[in-house]
């Protein structure tokens, strides 16, 4: 596909569209917009746009589209596979100013919202009313918008889901430019196909969105934590389905080993409540009352002692919980101020699949001779695995890097897994999906992306491109 590079008539039309203030030539921007989290890759853009409304987003895709200019949209840049970096240049579409909470609808608990608030803004305006949205990815400074384009899943999604289940409509522009808004407050939809949903988790491959609709659930009155070690990581991963199948099952169930604990504990100078035992569980439950709570933890901890817990600690105040979800949070940053540079796997498979996917990764860092560090949601079977570069020279890091992930891959899908559970597939990770879902479906991808897209100007080399 051959684009158009932007000129002074671009930026002139694009200046007449957003005005100054809101476009950045390529010297003004910030090498921060070059790459995502994990900057794998780089790529500037070669200028940047920060719309404050549907109809400038509208305004700048039907410019782009009538001229075949490649345009990526944006939000924080916490991505970790690239689907945020311009790899084609062209316009960075900066949608972070676009931040406005724009309705409560307390008899739908419903929230409307701009894609540049972020998740954390939601959270705290929605709690006074009682309410909770429930999706909780683990970068909370992420925008709404980011979380809809990946489908972000996160560490309650063993009891409350993922994004797409809490997203009722979106409104999006497509890459004409056409302004469309896809479903909305009702409780059921089974009007054609839905494309709302197909938006959701395409990142930002096939529309951008403007507006989101968000369905809201009664926050829970109580939690406590979990912190449950094991003698080693496959009696802990035994226990995730006889926890699943709790009465009161559990909002979270996470694993970690205590290297990656060590390594938080360094990165944040605090310490954490117990590193005695060689792998955990870390559980959340919560509840509308106290009774409730208490059978609830009970019965986990109860099950977990059976499964061959060594013990259980509870965190059962706001100051213990914070400890223990701090370092959780910090685990990505202390593993990333550990190594000189490093990627990131995030498959999902099975959850009694998780404990055989880690030994197999253990037997990996031996064969190709590389550090391997993981964690994750044990309860989903979402496993973050990252492979660290250290001391090794570039040649070596590909070379090595490249052997870890394909073997990684191979073995998820031999338990039935998937590329990745949260993250999505971006830049970094198409050649990983094409070999998981083989060409079918591929195509059928490619042909959903036509439709949506005929100029492929929308997030060119994305996903299935």
């Amino acid at each position: 596909m051959s684009y158009k590079k932007i000129d002074a008539a671009d930026v002139a039309a694009l200046l007449s569209i957003c005005g100054r203030e809101h476009v950045k030539t390529r010297d003004e921007i910030s090498e921060d917009y070059s790459h995502d989290e994990l900057a794998g890759v780089r790529v500037f853009p070669e200028v940047m746009v920060e719309p404050l409304s549907t109809a400038q987003v509208s305004a700048i895709m039907k410019y782009a589209f009538d001229r075949c200019i490649p345009v990526t949209p944006r939000g924080q840049g916490t991505g970790l596979v690239g689907g945020a970096v311009p790899v084609q240049a062209g316009i960075l579409l900066n949608l972070c100013q676009m931040n406005r909470i724009l309705e409560l609808d307390e008899a739908t608990m419903m929230l409307t919202v701009e894609p540049g608030v972020l998740l954390m803004d939601i959270y705290k305006y929605v709690e006074p009313f009682g309410l909770s949205y429930p999706a909780d990815p683990g970068e909370k400074s992420a925008t709404i918008g980011g979380n809809i384009s990946t489908n972000a899943g996160g560490m309650r999604a063993v009891k409350y889901g993922v994004t797409r289940d809490y997203v009722k409509g979106l409104e999006v522009v497509l890459a004409d430019g056409t302004v469309l808004m896809l479903s909305g407050k009702n409780a059921k939809n089974s009007s054609g196909y839905s494309l709302k949903d197909l938006v959701i988790g395409s990142e930002g491959t096939l529309a951008v969105v403007t507006k989101a609709i968000l369905r809201l659930v009664p926050a829970p009155s109580r939690v406590v934590s979990l912190l449950v070690p094991f003698q080693d990581l496959n009696t802990a991963i035994s226990a995730v389905p006889q926890l699943a199948k709790l009465k009161a099952m559990p909002t979270s169930i996470e694993f970690m080993e205590r290297e990656v604990i060590l390594a938080a504990e360094e990165y944040l100078g605090k310490k954490f409540p117990d590193k005695s035992a060689p792998a955990y569980l870390l559980l959340t439950l919560d509840g509308s009352s106290k009774s409730e709570l208490d059978s609830a933890y009970s019965a986990a901890a109860e099950r977990c002692l059976e499964c061959g817990a060594l013990d259980v600690l509870i965190a059962d105040t706001e100051e213990r919980r914070e400890v223990i979800w701090t370092a959780r949070g910090a685990f990505l940053e202390a593993i990333k101020a550990s190594t000189t540079e490093m990627d990131e796997c995030d498959v999902v498979v099975p959850r009694n699949a998780v404990a055989e996917l880690v030994e197999f990764t253990r037997q990996l860092q031996r064969d190709v001779d590389i550090r391997i560090m993981s964690f994750g949601h044990a309860g989903d079977g979402n496993l973050h695995i990252y492979v660290l570069r250290d001391a090794l020279s570039e040649e070596e890091w590909r070379e090595k890097l490249n052997a870890a992930f394909e073997r990684l891959y191979a073995r998820a899908k031999e338990l039935g897994g998937q590329v990745s559970g949260e993250h999505g597939i971006g830049f970094a990770k198409r050649s990983f999906l094409a070999d998981s879902l083989g060409e079918k479906t591929m195509d059928l991808m490619r042909g959903i992306k036509q439709v949506f897209d005929p100029r492929n100007i929308l997030n060119p080399n994305k996903i299935c491109q």
